[in-house]
């Protein structure tokens, strides 16, 4: 158990906790969500000893062992296997357990041929895999993973979900993936306002908690108003009066003791939509037959792909890093060439694209107006300074240097950058990157509402699910399109392991197995994979359909409670109060055989696993 009490931390003016508590329990997997700039990440390092708070204090029990992601990169051992396995526990009869570090660097994207390399030849986002790798093998008592997705690619992503919903300690983690951080946390924790509230549940119920808080907050504040007003003329009109002396002294002592409640600061957030230009015509581009290779040495990494994409289309890029995603957006806009096929814009084509080489292009030496003003020079200061505000740069901030700006902060530029002109088109390779959730939130919602044709790459599976109507799929070392949305893909295909891309098991359990039988072998395992697993998803399904229903009860009943406080029905209360412990008790039964469930279900289906794998091999093999 992990405790913060009457926390406050500054840096100069800017004041981030005022007064904050919490409290993390045995076994709970904890969300830290929060604008960016409001402390998440300092709330980290003051959980590490990295950062004092200016009062309170944060206790860590005895012996209590804290695992974070670090982005400090510095290796020592000669290859990834043995960097890795530095942080294994060490175990009383010294037994060997490199298995469990092959597994979780399988998980993170590292092929056999990656765990012989050297740490130092990584590509600097492998090295913080490895990073990652290296905290999840050490099986801390607190984990802290402050954006583990950002150098993770989707297949990676859905590995390290199903790792973290299995994982039985303590875990804080700060994302801007609102899906991911639901899918594997049990609370979420916000930083709001200077504190900190913690409830059970997912974000959007704590939000909306939050949310419903505050509308009480500013009703009760302009009821008070009014009231205060109502007082001070009373004690205006009559104070002179001797008759009235009583009423008016009273009415000064309600005054003086009642509180004057502030009213609340706006927060701001991103609010945008795109300017959509208008398109008369069918098709805004056509591939055929492109092929590219980086150098004549390699295979190519897009070998003779086509596609059209017309007004209307959604389409979604996904795959593993480093297949050729972003590469293939650069061959579409045509800042690159193929060596082989023909990218053909439309003559009234105008796109607007969005990449982290755009980024790279900003101009450190100016403001964000100047930026601004610069992608389209005929559009006054004002208009200028519009698009900065809706970018969240109002104010002084719009003359902000370049250079001086975040990651986040930067992307924003480049978005204001696109809403400046108008277009028919967007090409957006990874626009949530160094975004916060409700930043995300309003991305989502312009490109939703654009009236023209997007493309986007992206990891984020909640941006796939809100926006994709057709995929362009880099999966088993192939690039093909995919006429569906992304849960049409996950029903019906699903993601292929690449080959070499994990480790394959030799086939000793099943030594007469060859090419001519494996597939009925293989249709026998699934058929009993299905028999067993089956009747025990089944239950895992009632249960949580038992637990939500009985979550939604306890919301209302709880409403009922609060209006029975303020009637004062002290009989309805007692019943109430006694109807949420027991659904309370009962939820709490509930989960713990999910949680059995839950292992079971991992467990078998990782026992099928390993048997569809010696068939792959086999597969491969021929004996």
């Amino acid at each position: 158990m992990i405790q913060a009490n009457n926390l406050e931390k500054s840096y100069g003016r800017q004041l981030l906790f005022d007064n904050v508590s919490f409290t993390i329990n045995p076994g709970e997997r904890v969300g830290l969500v929060g604008r960016n700039g409001h402390g998440k990440t300092t709330l980290f390092r003051m959980i590490l000893g990295e950062e004092h708070p200016d009062s309170g204090a944060v206790r860590i029990p005895n012996n209590y062992h804290i695992g974070h992601l670090s982005q400090h990169l510095k290796f020592t051992e000669q290859t990834v296997l043995l960097e890795a396995c530095l942080s294994l526990p060490k175990t009383e009869d010294n037994r060997d357990e490199s298995y469990k570090v092959k597994a979780i660097l399988s998980g993170l994207g590292f092929s056999d041929d990656d765990l012989e390399r050297n740490p130092e030849t990584l590509s600097g986002g492998f090295q913080v895999r490895l990073n990652l790798a290296k905290v999840l093998v050490s099986k801390p008592n607190l984990l802290l993973l402050d954006e583990p997705t950002n150098y993770l690619d989707i297949v990676s992503i859905r590995w390290l979900t199903q790792f973290l919903r299995n994982w039985k300690n303590e875990l804080i983690i700060i994302t801007h993936d609102r899906n991911f951080m639901d899918s594997v946390t049990t609370h979420t924790m916000a930083i709001h306002r200077l504190k900190l509230k913690k409830i059970e549940g997912p974000t959007e119920k704590l939000y909306q908690q939050i949310l419903q808080e505050e509308e009480i907050y500013e009703k009760t504040r302009t009821n008070n108003a009014k009231k205060r007003k109502e007082a001070e003329e009373f004690i205006n009109r009559f104070r002179v009066q001797a008759n009235k002396a009583k009423a008016v002294q009273s009415r000064i002592k309600a005054l003086g003791k009642k509180e004057k409640l502030d009213k609340l600061s706006e927060i701001k957030t991103l609010d945008f939509e795109f300017n959509s230009a208008s398109f008369t015509g069918k098709r805004l581009l056509e591939a055929q037959d492109v092929t590219f290779a980086f150098d004549s040495k390699t295979a190519p990494l897009i070998k003779e792909f086509s596609l059209s994409i017309e007004k209307n289309d959604r389409i979604a890029i996904i795959g593993k890093n480093g297949k050729g995603k972003s590469t293939l957006l650069n061959l579409l806009s045509q800042e690159l060439s193929p060596q082989a096929g023909t990218v053909r814009h439309h003559p009234n084509l105008k796109l607007a694209y969005f990449g982290q080489t755009n980024i790279n292009r900003l101009n450190q030496a100016k403001t964000v107006e100047a930026e601004i003003m610069d992608a389209h020079p005929d559009h006054s200061r004002g208009a200028a300074r519009k698009i900065c505000g809706a970018m969240m740069f109002g104010g002084d901030h719009a003359l902000k240097k370049i250079s001086v700006l975040s990651g986040g902060e930067k992307s924003r530029v480049l978005l204001g950058k696109l809403l400046v002109s108008p277009s028919n088109m967007l090409m957006l390779d990874e626009p949530t990157n160094h975004l916060d959730m409700e930043s995300i939130d309003s991305l989502i919602e312009a490109v939703e509402a654009f009236r023209g044709a997007v493309m986007i790459v992206t990891h984020s599976e909640m941006a796939l699910h809100a926006v994709a109507r057709k995929l362009i799929v880099f999966d088993a070392g192939e690039v093909k399109v995919f006429e569906g949305t992304y849960q049409d893909f996950l029903d019906r295909v699903g993601w292929k392991n690449e080959e070499g891309d994990s480790p394959a098991p030799a086939s000793a359990n099943f030594p007469g197995l060859n090419k001519k039988n494996v597939r009925k072998a293989r249709a026998e395992i699934l058929t009993e994979r299905t028999r067993a697993i089956g009747p025990l998803q089944r239950q895992i399904n009632e249960i949580e359909e038992t637990i939500a229903g009985m979550e939604k009860q306890i919301d209302e009943d709880t409403e009922k409670l609060l209006e029975a406080s303020v009637k004062g029905e002290w009989e309805n209360i007692k019943k109430l109060s006694g109807t949420i412990h027991k659904a309370k008790e009962k939820i709490d039964t509930l989960f713990k055989n999910l949680t059995a469930l839950t292992d079971e279900l991992n467990t078998k289906t990782g026992e099928f696993e390993e048997k569809l794998n010696e068939f792959a091999e086999v597969s491969k093999t021929g004996n």
